[in-house]
């Protein structure tokens, strides 16, 4: 295999696994295990191009020209390849969950799910390897469709509603701001090629440059700054696994991913620095993180806190980003990974939990530590990475961000990043506490009866738990892979 058929592989596999789980919906194991062998075969495939490119080959493929000189390409980088290998990693263990889950707890219409989550994949991957703004564009679209039959998958009159939340926001900020910063940025430099410290450096300058930042921050409707973030707690209707897809795998990262390369390729560290362009963009991080942990807080909903809970991790990447310098870019770029692994395993948790004891608020979850030992102690992981404590991935990516915060003289910056590891402590450990300093509800024996959930469920969170101690302890390999995207 070549890498430029590799990197074609990257898409076709998903999507011709969507094609395998439509022929197959009279046979529902043929079905799930053609998802299983296309999330296999795609991680394999994206393993192939990260040696390739460690190994010096720059694969580039033309799909097709839209218009005279912008072609859909792909072509694959540092930090889409982390990406990408996150992505097809987690679509496998995300898989396995989703079929126990969705067994368990009777739900209907599986082959659409399937179907629909493979080619939101095909998306994530086009997203990730895309070679230029276009490209990036037109999949990015074509994630927010693909997952809106996800988010609504129960049809219900709640559903819809969150559901046009859900497409409401993403199109508007990507039609409205993201495709004219697009436009602009083609107007001014006659290309929309990711470049090695990007492409407006002599093109533009002073609050051009901000306004320009401005549109494609919060055309990114998927980073979820606020005050454009509602779609994301709307979207928590959706069932379990499609959450973890939302808030660990494909659409959130997406948004961040886009963002980060954006500044990278786009706007150039060095030239954001050298026009301080960025800074206020760390502020509206900055008040993001903090001001959506204290919201959850005030959530009792286990899937809504944890869905604040996203909002505020997310706005660490793009704080890493608005740092403009490389200490930032990597610690953004490492979070992407560790708070995948983090957060899939809580959402993973929270689906386990309510498949087998019924239960969503966190009010009510007394005791089950001691009736799902398994599940509530990879919760515990979980939320040690997310609060960025060693020896899980989340404490070298909270690091990097502080040394980048560090690095700009911007001391409140520390303190933000400081105070939010505080609230993350507040908001997720007393689901610990309860779970395993409380007595069970209901008494009796069966109160302390042992009952975790389905095999299918309980495997996927344990792998992913024990992948954020191993991102603790590899971290310098992802430290090495995004390093060329600094360098000097």
């Amino acid at each position: 295999m070549t890498p430029d058929l590799a990197l074609i592989l990257a898409l076709a596999i998903p999507a011709g696994g969507a094609a395998a789980v439509a022929l197959l919906s009279r046979w529902p194991n043929l079905r799930e295990a053609a998802t299983l062998a296309a999330g296999g075969l795609l991680f394999a495939d994206v393993v192939y191009l990260v040696r390739a490119w460690g190994a010096g080959a720059v694969p580039d493929v033309e799909m097709v020209e839209l218009f005279p000189g912008l072609t859909l390409a792909l072509s694959p980088e540092p930090l889409g390849l982390l990406f990408a290998l996150i992505a097809s990693a987690l679509w496998i263990v995300t898989s396995i969950y989703a079929i126990g889950y969705m067994r368990a707890h009777g739900e209907t219409s599986l082959t659409r799910f399937f179907a629909c989550f493979a080619v939101a994949i095909a998306a994530t991957m086009g997203v990730a390897l895309a070679r230029n703004l276009l490209t990036l564009f037109v999949f990015y679209e074509v994630l927010t469709l693909s997952t809106y039959p996800l988010v609504t998958h129960h049809r219900t009159e709640a559903a819809k509603r969150s559901g046009r939340i859900y497409m409401g926001v993403l199109l508007s900020t990507s039609i409205g701001m993201f495709l004219l910063a697009l436009i602009w940025t083609w107007w001014r430099t006659g290309t929309l090629e990711f470049a090695p410290g990007g492409i407006l450096a002599g093109t533009m300058e002073g609050r051009e440059v901000i306004v320009l930042l401005a549109l494609f921050a919060f055309g990114t409707g998927k980073a979820a700054l606020m005050p454009f973030h509602r779609w994301l707690p709307a979207a928590m209707v959706a069932p379990t696994p499609v959450s973890a897809l939302l808030h660990a795998v494909a659409v959130v990262k997406a948004g961040v991913f886009t963002v980060l390369k954006i500044v990278v390729y786009v706007f150039g560290v060095d030239f954001l620095a050298a026009e301080g362009a960025s800074v206020w963009l760390t502020y509206v991080a900055a008040f993001t993180l903090i001001a959506a942990s204290l919201v959850a807080l005030t959530r009792d909903n286990l899937k809504a806190r944890l869905a604040y809970s996203t909002i505020s991790q997310l706005a660490y990447i793009v704080l890493g980003a608005a740092l403009a310098n490389a200490w930032g870019v990597i610690g953004g770029g490492m979070h992407i990974a560790a708070h995948a692994f983090g957060k899939i395993t809580l959402f993973f948790c929270a689906g386990a939990i309510y498949v087998t004891l019924h239960k969503t608020e966190i009010s009510d979850m007394r005791g089950i530590g001691r009736r799902m030992p398994v599940t509530l102690f990879a919760f515990l992981i979980g939320s040690l990475s997310i609060i960025g404590l060693p020896p899980f991935g989340g404490a070298w990516s909270k690091w990097f961000l502080a040394l980048g915060a560090a690095d700009t003289g911007q001391w409140i910056l520390i303190a933000v990043l400081m105070i939010s590891s505080l609230l993350n402590i507040a908001y997720l450990m007393p689901v610990v506490l309860y779970g395993f300093f409380s007595a069970p509800d209901g008494g009796g024996n069966d109160g302390w009866a042992i009952k975790e959930a389905p095999l299918f469920c309980v495997v996927p969170l344990c792998l992913t738990a024990l992948g954020c101690v191993v991102l603790f302890f590899y971290a310098d390999r992802i430290y090495r892979l995004l390093a060329p995207i600094v360098a000097s």
